[in-house]
């Protein structure tokens, strides 16, 4: 193996140990060790008097790294003052590295304990603005004869708004902007702003806190004007790139991870292509990156992208495939469809839950017009049939709804072995899956996140590929089927106004026969 290859696969497979499962004080597990020995051998005084000494030293050094994380966190606590508060330019730079790094020197609790002092106390000071406020609200504005008035009069007059709107201005930014924007000019400061924002996050999971809150929504507003694409270069990552560019590649792929260094090399060779955006300011920290194949047709399964081996040669290719989110014809993107199990799931649910009410006859009447309002029978006659004939042998269920939430909600997803369960479920789950992609809306648009983001940039849904991730994620998230979008040239622009004006969604003649009636808002192509 070559040493980046060695680099990449040490700094990408070799992580800390957890901290849970590791005593903050190493010495302690000999203490103790001790202990017990001085406990099953009490003739031994000398032994358990070691013991008791050895105790002594470790709870002796557990107060001085208490006092060591105190003095830390305080150290960090003045630096970050410094940061806001400081006008020496020629010092700044040094306070601002002081600050960065003494930060990420500092434990999760303390992080939390600083980012809350952030918030709170570099807040806005609204004393200062209801007065403002009230100031502003108690001026006048020219009316009548005054408003005809010459126009070093008139402007003589709205001199008191012009001040005080500029005073409000300045009084509705909060403190702790001063550190952002000091933070984004400094070497390696806006990737730093970016690790703060992560904690931020972090924290707000577990505890939604309001101060914090309004931190994280004034940052991340920073972060959006500082990150602009028009800011972003765009990089075609390859095999000569830095092994920690590469190692972040392995890292940050979160559609389908990269299993081995082969995986990575094949990626990045013949007739596939990486692209990533970066920012000058974050070098060799790629904030976005795509993959691409470029294939003969446009793939059905993932497998062909990934384990196709060797790739065809280039000069034969006719399509340019996005698999982890064009060069010639056609552009299109084997696509996850990361929401539909989950709508899916719930679906099923609801509805057995329904049946189950009517079937036990409770509150009869009022659960017929419940009914008529809310059921609905998401399974075809032929389905249910085929599902409660395959519960016999697989899973119990009294409707074919429930034989289908059993099945799919099995741990070890045993239906994807079974040749007679894959063509029972293949119908519904094709099925509800296009009404997923095409039907299923929210405001108006695609209820799943990644149609809306192709549908809206000017793509057509083209196909629904069955099993075509059978990787765990894949199962979890859309029964392993995936959807190929179609970008074509000559629609792209009208495809993407369509779809922001109405909510049209353009797609294939032959994912249309999974959901008819067509709708509206849906518009065929052959």
């Amino acid at each position: 193996m070559n040493k980046k290859g060695l680099a990449i696969l040490m700094r990408t497979r070799m992580k800390p140990t957890n901290p849970s499962e590791r005593s903050l004080f190493p010495a302690a597990n000999e203490a103790n060790k001790l202990v017990s020995s001085s406990e099953i051998n009490q003739s031994n005084g000398s032994i358990a008097r070691l013991a008791r000494e050895e105790k002594n030293k470790i709870y002796s050094q557990k107060l001085n790294s208490s006092g060591n994380t105190y003095r830390e966190f305080k150290f960090v606590r003045e630096t970050m003052h410094s940061a806001i508060s400081m006008n020496k330019t020629e010092v700044l730079d040094d306070v601002l590295n002081n600050f960065s790094e003494g930060y990420s020197s500092l434990s999760h609790e303390n992080r939390q304990k600083l980012l809350l002092v952030l918030a709170k106390e570099y807040d806005l000071n609204r004393t200062q603005i209801r007065e403002l406020i009230k100031q502003y609200l108690g001026l006048e504005l020219p009316s009548g004869e005054k408003a005809q008035s010459s126009g070093t009069e008139e402007e003589g007059s709205l001199s008191a708004f012009y001040r005080t709107e500029r005073n409000l201005r300045h009084a509705l930014k909060p403190t702790y902007e001063v550190l952002f924007e000091r933070l984004n000019t400094h070497p390696g400061g806006l990737k730093f702003l970016s690790i703060l924002r992560a904690d931020i996050l972090c924290i707000l999971t577990e505890d939604n806190i309001a101060s914090l809150r309004a931190l994280d929504s004034y940052l991340k507003e920073k972060l959006i004007t500082w990150l602009s694409p028009a800011a972003l270069e765009l990089h075609h990552i390859t095999w000569d790139d830095s092994a920690s560019l590469l190692e972040k590649i392995v890292a940050y792929e979160a559609v389908h991870p990269i299993s081995s260094l082969t995986d990575l090399k094949r990626r990045l060779g013949v007739g596939r292509r990486c692209f990533g955006y970066l920012h000058p300011a974050i070098p060799g920290e790629p904030l976005i990156f795509i993959e691409v194949a470029l294939l003969k047709n446009v793939a059905q399964t993932i497998q062909e992208v990934l384990w196709n081996d060797p790739p065809i040669p280039e000069c034969e290719s006719t399509c340019a495939l996005f698999y982890s989110i064009s060069s010639t014809q056609t552009f299109a993107t084997l696509s996850p469809i990361p929401g539909f199990m989950q709508w899916l799931l719930s679906k099923l649910a609801s509805q057995s839950k329904l049946a189950e009410t009517e079937t036990r006859g409770m509150a009869h009447s009022s659960a017929e017009s419940f009914g008529s309002t809310f059921r609905e029978n998401i399974l075809e006659p032929e389905e249910e049939r085929a599902l409660l004939d395959s519960s016999v042998e697989f899973t119990a269920g009294a409707s074919g709804m429930e034989v289908m939430w059993n099945l799919l909600t099995d741990a070890d997803f045993e239906w994807i072995n079974s040749a007679r369960l894959l063509s029972v479920l293949k119908p519904p789950l094709m099925r509800l899956c296009a009404r997923y992609l095409l039907q299923e809306k929210k405001r108006g648009k695609a209820l799943d996140s990644v149609a809306n983001f192709h549908l809206q940039n000017g793509a057509m849904v083209e196909r629904l590929n069955w099993m075509a991730d059978r990787s765990e994620k894949g199962l979890l998230q859309s029964g392993g089927i995936m959807v190929n979008y179609v970008y074509r040239l000559d629609d792209i622009e009208e495809y993407a106004q369509s779809y922001f004006s109405s909510g049209h969604i353009h797609t294939s003649s032959d994912l249309c026969c999974y959901v008819e009636p067509l709708k509206e808002n849906e518009t065929t192509k052959d």
